[in-house]
């Protein structure tokens, strides 16, 4: 089979080692004589499963103990109102720092539950081209939680710092960088990511979430939306997504065996620069939208000089191979998402085009 480069924002690329292992578990986990889709969520056989990809998420970000690990379900979207449904008490404001369409929908749903304010926005002309600086956070000393999206998958913008919320807990949606580079856990509070762009694929959600603020939060709310009881029992309070925790783990083996994500890093930065060097070689073909300070380097966007001409180079690139390279359907353009899992080759093959399209035209 004929596997194609899949610049696909998320659901993505995975490791093909991972997806191999899952072949093979699909069918006869480990000599059990069933797929493990078929165990039962609370044997032993998934149990082992199941605490394994726990390991490896506190092993490669080095989590320590004063942190709980959970699988939830519903997506970053679901976290957007669980976080300020746990944390957010009567009398008290959250504060929310907006960089993107995703904090945006952050914002909202927090407005939802209680009261929020913006302590910083990068928005332009409903565009974000940027992460905001240090000097223009506004944060409020008595909030209950600080809010920021690390990565921004539609705009191609990326945290490239910690800000310092001078003691007030952060909350990070990482969806689409978590597992990208080494991370100072003990910076935040609480920390959630959809697995479908770095981890795994869609339907498993991971949420690492200090201790305190987990047993701090409301009680008031559904037992099923509390941090509490997800931790309490260990994620399998309900059942789980069994098989799309095994994937997860596979993934994380790979990273393990890749050298960890010091490792990881370094190469993400080497793909990026690639296909960002082509970009600005060629000024009067492609331009980046982004701050160069912001630049993610998980999501490259740029723009060629006319939709028509974005159209044909999407086209020309899939009969190459290069597929999910349009951009996000609210600002157009081009999008490379370029993943843990996109593969040297792969941007390689992809620079090569963009440096040979409509040269001398």
């Amino acid at each position: 089979m004929a596997r194609v480069m899949n610049f696909n924002p998320g659901p993505a690329a995975l490791p093909l080692a991972a997806l191999q292992r899952a072949q093979a578990d699909l069918l006869d986990y480990e000599g059990s004589g069933m797929s493990i889709i078929e165990h039962s969520h609370r044997g032993k056989v998934y149990a082992a499963v199941h605490n394994e990809a726990i390991e490896l998420i506190r092993e490669l970000l080095r989590v320590s103990d004063d942190y709980h690990v959970m699988f939830l379900q519903g997506g970053a979207s679901q976290q957007f109102a669980m976080v300020p449904m746990n944390l957010l008490g009567d009398g008290q404001s959250a504060d929310y720092v907006i960089t993107g369409s995703w904090s945006k929908k952050a914002l909202s749903e927090g407005k939802a539950v209680g009261t929020v304010r913006v302590a910083a926005s990068s928005e332009k002309d409903g565009k974000f081209p940027r992460i905001v600086a240090d000097s223009e956070l506004d944060l409020d000393p008595k909030a209950a939680y600080v809010h920021i999206t690390t990565n921004n998958t539609i705009a191609g913008t990326q945290w490239h710092r910690i800000p310092d919320t001078k003691g007030v807990p952060l909350i990070a949606d990482m969806s689409s960088d978590i597992m990208s580079r080494p991370l100072d856990v003990s910076r935040f509070g609480l920390i959630y990511a959809g697995a479908q762009k770095n981890l795994g694929p869609s339907g498993v959600t991971v949420v690492i979430a200090r201790k305190d603020l987990v047993e701090a939060g409301r009680k008031d709310i559904p037992k099923i939306f509390q941090y509490r009881t997800q931790a309490g029992d260990n994620s399998l309070y309900n059942t789980p997504p069994t098989f799309g925790i095994c994937l997860l783990r596979n993934v994380l083996s790979v990273l393990k065996d890749r050298g960890g994500l010091e490792k990881v890093e370094v190469e993400n930065k080497k793909k990026a620069e690639m296909i960002y060097g082509a970009i600005d070689a060629r000024p009067d073909t492609y331009r980046c939208p982004v701050d160069k300070a912001s630049r993610s380097l998980m999501n490259v966007v740029f723009n060629l000089t006319t939709p028509e001409l974005e159209a044909e180079f999407i086209a020309e690139a899939q009969k190459k191979g290069m597929y999910g390279l349009k951009g996000h359907r609210s600002v157009g353009g081009i999008r490379a998402s370029i993943y843990n899992a996109a593969e040297r080759s792969w941007i390689e093959q992809l620079v090569d085009f963009m440096n040979q399209f409509k040269k001398g035209a």
